[in-house]
């Protein structure tokens, strides 16, 4: 693999030192396929490895430049007409051809950084007949906010002495014994407790 980049930036750098010694072209014109194959022959051949200058390869990297680009002033849009994405939303980008003559780059401050989980979970002990502390409170933040979905990752952060492997552990005992509910996978709710409706009163 590092063989393989070493080449692959050497390559880049003749085609830079190609383009370079013709004053205005851009190296973007060098065709990167035509610089490998003209590499691949030299060492074939063994011939022109001592050369002086562009050589070989920038030769034939200037002898087939690919046409200028265009400046790419229009603003991308998906032109079929059947796709679904054909109408774009409102997001502030110009709706028709304009030319770019400035470019303002803001600077995001970085994200609060998330509380480091526990190395090591304090053990809780359980005599029979008793419920874990853990799970009372699992249970309790959960079923503050029945509609909402926690991550598991939430729920550790509450609980603060525990680790994220052991909560997931957790949560998979308790799921299984009906005590919460996962919705899909890393997300858990509570489970509520739904009233029947009269009329099944009334049979019973």
């Amino acid at each position: 693999m590092w063989a393989l980049l070493t080449l692959y930036q050497l390559l880049r750098r003749t085609m830079v030192q190609a383009a370079e010694s013709q004053p205005g072209t851009d190296p973007d014109r060098c065709g990167f396929t035509i610089a490998l194959q003209t590499a691949r022959d030299l060492l074939v051949g063994a011939d022109g490895i001592f050369e002086q200058g562009i050589g070989e390869i920038g030769r034939r990297l200037l002898s087939a430049l690919s046409p200028a680009r265009r400046a790419r002033i229009s603003t991308r849009k998906v032109k079929s007409p059947i796709s679904r994405y054909a109408e774009r939303k409102l997001d502030g980008r110009p709706d028709t051809s304009k030319a770019v003559t400035s470019t303002t780059i803001t600077l995001l401050p970085p994200p609060v950084p998330e509380p480091a989980l526990p190395t090591t979970t304090v053990p809780q002990y359980v005599g029979p007949g008793q419920t874990s502390t853990r799970m009372t409170r699992v249970l309790a933040i959960l079923q503050e906010e029945p509609e909402r979905l926690w991550r598991s990752r939430e729920i550790a952060e509450l609980l603060g002495d525990v680790t994220l492997v052991a909560t997931y552990r957790q949560l998979t005992r308790w799921t299984e014994k009906g005590m919460i509910k996962r919705v899909r996978t890393g997300r858990y709710a509570a489970i509520t407790q739904e009233t029947a409706p009269l009329r099944d009163l009334r049979k019973g």
